[in-house]
């Protein structure tokens, strides 16, 4: 089993990067194989008319999509900037079409909140970045508020209560999340997926 994460903070030293490095070191526990994509330091071009043409700015395009493909599911990170999610994650989903490895794969949002926000980025997420490339998000998220003081490495930094509920809540997403990898990957085999036939969503 494989789950991708994508971090979409322009932030090169970003909470959402702490948030994600200790997501995928749970997913690594329960025996799940993982890759990261920090949108910071490994930023896409933007989305233009040449996509897909083989011309030099979109030579990342196999190597990203073969990553893709090859992932179970998703874990999808962004913060909560201006009650939305960041241009670097929306430009993300421009660029993957339904060939690009996301389609009929779960994911699990999680929205990041320097305070108590982060809940516009699922809104946003769920009405808007799934239509073409079929991704799939299963019911649970997570939404990491008051950041700062969960999942650092030095456990003087952490508020406990608010820690250990994150913990445990990350945990359960997680599992659930690889529950819907396998679930889905039987439905992707099992001859009804027309991606061809029906390229793009309604």
């Amino acid at each position: 089993m494989k789950i991708g994460i994508v971090v979409g903070s322009h932030r090169r030293d970003s909470q959402s990067r702490k948030v994600a490095l200790y997501l995928e070191q749970q997913l690594q526990s329960l025996n799940a194989e993982t890759w990261l994509h920090d949108l910071a330091h490994d930023p896409l071009p933007l989305w233009d008319e040449n996509l897909g043409s083989g011309e030099v700015p979109w030579a990342f395009l196999p190597g990203l999509v073969e990553q893709l493909q090859s992932s179970d599911g998703f874990v999808i990170v962004s913060p909560e900037w201006h009650g939305m999610a960041t241009s670097a994650v929306k430009n993300f989903f421009l660029l993957c079409n339904v060939q690009s490895g996301l389609a009929h794969k779960p994911a699990l949002i999680t929205a990041v909140s320097g305070g108590d926000g982060g809940a516009y980025v699922v809104s946003e997420l769920r009405t808007s970045s799934y239509k073409n490339n079929r991704l799939c998000y299963i019911p649970e998220q997570l939404v990491v508020r008051n950041v700062g003081k969960v999942f650092n490495a030095d456990s003087a930094e952490n508020d406990p209560e608010a820690h250990t509920y994150f913990v445990d809540r990350a945990g359960y997403s997680l599992k659930l999340l690889l529950a819907y990898s396998e679930a889905l990957g039987a439905l992707r085999g099992g001859g009804v997926v027309d991606l061809e036939g029906y390229p793009n969503g309604m």
